[in-house]
């Protein structure tokens, strides 16, 4: 199921986008989409059999904003450095372990939304990312094949980024990963069953209509299955929880000089094989 949320910003109502690629509204069925309704199967279940039923009403999409496709999101955790060719390009040696930060959740925002370049900007870089949203809690997972079984859908993500908050400024990389609407997501949430293997989808990012990244995650140096054992092992992840696993070669920082890092007027459109496509426009903070 492609699952979604369309309306104004914090009054999103629950949809559905069906095989035909119609929109249909689940809020006679579910009241949102977040961990609640993720970690129970029998509501996911009644939400199949309406859909394919027919039973869903249209949805008229002309001029309908789409939001985050999950509400509620307790934390967003990111993995640095996690393709070959990404971690080749900046310079960096391959980590021996997954490298971790967090975005806070506030930095979510919809998938069409104004990204803004913060006050002071000079280094502000795109990277497209698979986004893997969390069904069961998961603890101490012990293998790959548990760890996929907590997985509740996918998504396409854009974990916008400040270079010089991130590297030069001191600390950890969280001043460079937090500014405000810095993590586009969506639009949709593609339930698990409709991504038999997570490590063969392509995903492409466009600069003002040029390609910058084309990359697969076949490249990832931690297949998804392993990031969510890993990072089960230092923290409890819950239903509705989100992990952006990494982006693959060709954002700005890996570029020679000048690097055409954002600037307010750039148009970024990203999209992953079969989770959809973004569009952003940025502008001053």
């Amino acid at each position: 199921m492609k699952l979604l949320r369309v309306g104004t910003t914090g009054a999103e109502r629950p949809a559905l986008l069906d095989a035909e690629g119609v929109l249909r509204d689940l809020s006679g069925v579910v009241p949102d989409i977040d961990g609640a309704l993720l970690a129970d199967d029998a509501v996911l279940g009644r939400i199949r059999t309406a859909a394919e039923a027919g039973e869903l009403p249209v949805l008229d999409a002309d001029g309908l904003r789409v939001g985050p496709p999950v509400a509620r999101i307790g934390k967003v955790v990111c993995i640095g450095l996690n393709y070959h060719d990404h971690a080749k390009e900046t310079g960096a040696e391959p980590p021996a372990e997954p490298v971790i930060f967090f975005k806070a959740a506030d930095t979510v925002v919809g998938p069409y939304d104004t990204v803004l370049v913060p006050r002071g900007s000079v280094k502000t870089d795109w990277e497209v990312e698979l986004a893997v949203v969390i069904g069961r809690t998961a603890r101490y997972l012990g293998s790959h094949e548990e760890a996929l079984a907590h997985v509740a859908g996918y998504a396409v993500a854009h974990d916008v980024s400040e270079r010089e908050f991130q590297i030069e400024r001191g600390g950890t990389w969280d001043k460079g990963k937090n500014c405000e609407t810095f993590n586009p997501l969506g639009p949709w949430l593609v339930t698990a069953d409709e991504v038999p293997d997570p490590q063969g989808l392509g995903l492409k990012l466009w600069v003002n209509g040029e390609l910058r990244q084309d990359g697969s995650t076949s490249d990832q140096i931690f297949p998804v299955a392993e990031v969510v054992r890993y990072v089960s092992q230092f923290m409890t992840l819950y239903p509705g929880d989100v992990i952006n696993t990494g982006t693959p070669a060709g954002v700005a920082l890996g570029m020679p000089e000048p690097k055409p890092f954002l600037r307010a007027g750039d148009v970024v459109e990203l999209e992953i094989e079969g989770l959809g496509r973004q569009r952003q426009e940025f502008k001053p903070a």
